[in-house]
């Protein structure tokens, strides 16, 4: 029997920002993808908001009018991020997307979800309190998490278990264990994926 798909009505999306005029949701665009290019070829600490403002073609005050600060800004290009890697996950490719396996589509999870956090590691440590990895985003991967452990077969508290394969995602985690503890992703990811084996095969 085949596995049903989730559709954007299943999980919790980040929301989308408010109906806007044609024009300003271009302008909105146009600044994201400007912080977004400045932070690929220069690096977060590039991306203030006169440099957007510079690369977008358009004056300060229209990125504080945006997004009110610099945090502002960064927990809105997270937002941005989060919502093409959730499209990923609902419609892309498998095994990420559908039509992969559940355990195919769970390891597949957890490499991207590491991958992921690593490479949005300095943005999510900008963002600070106004978008590090804001609760739709987090709700999202739980109810995915939890969405194929069931299709596993696994019982017990699947809330719980979900978080206990999300925690070690987390940029705190990553952090400590790449830059103090010296370990390598590969072994992160090895061990993640002995992790999530075992909660299947405990069913």
């Amino acid at each position: 029997m085949s596995s049903p798909v989730h559709s954007r009505r299943d999980l919790p999306l980040l929301d989308a920002p408010p109906v806007e005029r044609a024009d300003a949701a271009r302008n909105r665009q146009a600044l994201l993808v400007a912080a977004r290019e400045l932070i690929d070829s220069c690096g977060v600490d590039a991306v203030t908001m006169e440099n957007v403002a510079a690369r977008a073609g358009v004056g300060k005050g229209t990125v504080f009018r945006r997004f009110e600060s610099r945090e502002g800004l960064m927990g809105a290009i997270l937002n941005f991020s989060e919502t093409e890697w959730q499209a990923a996950v609902i419609s892309g490719p498998p095994p990420l997307g559908p039509g992969a396996p559940p355990l195919d589509r769970l390891l597949a999870f957890g490499r991207s979800r590491l991958d992921t956090t690593l490479l949005h590691a300095d943005l999510i440590r900008a963002a600070g309190t106004a978008g590090s990895r804001a609760a739709a985003a987090y709700s999202f991967s739980v109810m995915h998490v939890r969405y194929l452990l069931a299709e596993l077969g696994v019982t017990g508290d699947l809330p719980l278990l979900a978080t206990a394969l999300l925690s070690p995602m987390e940029v705190l985690v990553l952090d400590h264990q790449v830059n103090l503890d010296g370990l390598s992703v590969d072994r992160i990811h090895d061990g993640w994926v002995d992790l999530a084996r075992r909660i299947v095969a405990g069913g």
